[in-house]
C-alpha cells in the first residue's frame, strides 16, 4: 500500500502540477478556465431549467472571478513596465506601435478592474451608476487590448512570412557550405516557432474578444457562446503555459 502511495504521490504528473501550480500565472490560468467552464455550464443548466444546479456553478464562478481580480494586483504595473521596455526598443514601427497600445490598454483595463475588486471587497463604497460605468469602461479597454494584439499578430504575421520566404529564396543550389546551412536550418526553425506562436496568440484573442464584446453589449450572444469562447481559450493558454513552465514536458 505504501508502495502505491508513493508512486502516486511521486509521480512525475504530480510535481509538474505542483511546479505549474506555484507560479502565479498558472494558478491564474487555471482558475480562469474552470471559471468560464462553470459559466458555460451554468447556462447550459438553466436552459435546460435546472436553476437550482446552475446556481451552484454560478457562485463558482462570481467566486474565481474574484479571486482573479486579487491575484492581478500590481498587474497593471507589469504592463506599464512591458509597454516602456517595448517604447525604448527597436522594430518595426507598426508592430511596436500595436504592441505598445495593447499593454497600456491592459494597464487601464487591470487598474479599473481593481477598482471593481476594491469595491467588492467594499474597501471603496462606489455607487452604482459609477461601478457601472467603471465595468464598462474596463471592457473597453479590454476590448481595445484585444484588438491591438490582433492587429499586431497580423503585422507579424505578414513580417515573418515575408522572412521565411526570404530564407527559403536564399537557399544556394549545388555545393553547400555545412556550416552555412546549418545556420539557415536553425533560423528557419526559429521562424517556424514564431510563426506559431503567432498564430496561437491569435486564435486565442479571437476567441476572447467575444467576452468584452458581450458585455459591452457589442454582439448579441447568450452565456453559453461567451463561457464556451472564454473556455477554449483558457485551455489554450493553460497548456501552453504548462510546456512553458515543464520545459514542454506533455506526459
Amino acid at each position: 500500500m505504501a508502495t502505491v502511495a508513493s508512486q502516486v504521490i511521486l509521480h512525475p504528473y504530480v510535481s509538474q502540477s505542483l511546479k505549474f501550480g506555484s507560479f502565479n500565472v498558472g494558478r491564474d490560468k487555471l482558475y480562469r478556465t474552470v471559471q468560464y467552464f462553470s459559466r458555460f455550464i451554468a447556462w447550459f443548466l438553466v436552459s435546460r431549467g435546472n436553476k437550482v444546479e446552475a446556481a451552484r456553478w454560478t457562485a463558482l464562478k462570481s467566486h474565481l472571478g474574484i479571486v482573479r481580480k486579487v491575484m492581478r494586483l500590481g498587474k497593471p504595473v507589469e504592463h506599464l513596465q512591458a509597454a516602456l521596455r517595448v517604447a525604448s526598443s527597436s522594430g518595426e514601427v507598426g508592430e511596436q506601435v500595436t504592441s505598445i497600445g495593447r499593454q497600456l490598454a491592459y494597464f487601464g483595463y487591470l487598474t479599473y478592474d481593481t477598482a471593481l475588486w476594491a469595491n467588492a471587497a467594499k474597501f471603496i463604497a462606489l455607487k452604482p451608476g459609477t461601478a457601472e460605468r467603471v465595468t464598462k469602461t474596463s471592457n473597453r479597454f479590454w476590448l481595445a487590448g484585444i484588438l491591438f494584439s490582433i492587429t499586431h499578430g497580423l503585422l507579424k504575421a505578414g513580417r515573418l512570412a515575408h522572412d521565411a520566404k526570404k530564407l527559403r529564396n536564399s537557399e544556394t543550389w549545388g555545393e553547400k557550405d555545412l556550416s552555412d546551412e546549418a545556420q539557415r536550418e536553425v533560423r528557419q526553425l526559429a521562424l517556424e516557432n514564431l510563426r506559431a506562436d503567432t498564430r496561437h496568440q491569435f486564435i486565442i484573442d479571437l476567441f476572447d474578444i467575444w467576452i468584452p464584446a458581450s458585455n459591452l453589449g457589442l454582439v448579441n450572444v447568450n452565456d453559453g457562446v461567451v463561457g464556451f469562447a472564454g473556455f477554449i481559450s483558457s485551455l489554450m493558454g493553460l497548456r501552453a503555459q504548462w510546456l512553458a513552465i515543464n520545459n514542454g514536458k506533455k506526459n
